[in-house]
């Protein structure tokens, strides 16, 4: 061997980032999950119209950032997982047990995890909104309201003070679902701003003991 010959490092990563953000926001009989359509990768953007919302049951919606391809794989293992539950039980999948689920389904995966930041949002047996919000590995809360992908920290800001009223406490409000979804529409409208890896439109998921209710909303597309 030539010790003179400058040593060479090689990399390989499974993982691409294409960017993103979803977020979700319970009331008191409803819940509101809302990602937008952006897929892109650095500074490229692939598409404008890919959805990174799932609906998993009548009463519960996924939102994944992260990697396209990555959320593709964990939707597909999960909607098998529901239907088989289905299928065995002869019943949905209740939304407390979709969050466990997931955790579970992410858990497994500790040692080589999906590169997908979810969301998970949808009403309970007593038809109470939840919002689950997952890291990595499957370690996961129920709150009132959750954001992931690339805008998170732009978002979280606005929700802590406009949901939770966390420097305000005195002033808190409960949200109906008409303002939640003013209000989901505005923060992503000031993340698309800032961020440019989200933008273009945003899917809207409305969720009570009726069933989901989609919407849509442009967002900026430079």
């Amino acid at each position: 061997m030539n010790t003179n010959e400058t040593p060479i490092e090689r990399r390989w990563s499974p993982y691409v980032g294409n960017g993103g953000t979803v977020a979700g926001i319970a009331g008191a009989n409803y819940c509101i999950v809302a990602g937008d359509s952006r897929l892109s990768e650095r500074y490229s953007i692939h598409s404008r119209n890919v959805t990174k919302l799932q609906a998993l049951s009548s009463k519960s919606v996924l939102g994944t950032a992260g990697m396209c391809a990555e959320a593709a794989t964990l939707w597909k293992v999960l909607h098998y997982k529901c239907t088989f539950y289905k299928h065995n039980h002869r019943k949905e999948m209740a939304t407390p047990s979709v969050a466990q689920m997931l955790s579970n389904t992410l858990y497994y995966k500790r040692f080589f995890p999906y590169y997908a930041m979810n969301c998970l949002g949808g009403v309970d047996e007593e038809g109470k909104g939840a919002v689950y919000s997952y890291d990595s590995i499957g370690s996961f809360e129920r709150r009132s309201y959750g954001v992931t992908g690339t805008a998170r920290e732009l978002i979280m800001s606005l929700l802590d003070n406009q949901v939770d009223f966390k420097t305000q406490k005195k002033n808190k409000v409960p949200l109906d679902i008409d303002d939640a979804l003013d209000l989901m529409k505005d923060v992503f409208n000031g993340a698309a701003e800032r961020d440019i890896y989200t933008g273009d439109a945003i899917d809207i998921a409305i969720i009570t003991s009726e069933g989901i209710k989609w919407e849509k909303a442009e967002l900026r597309r430079d």
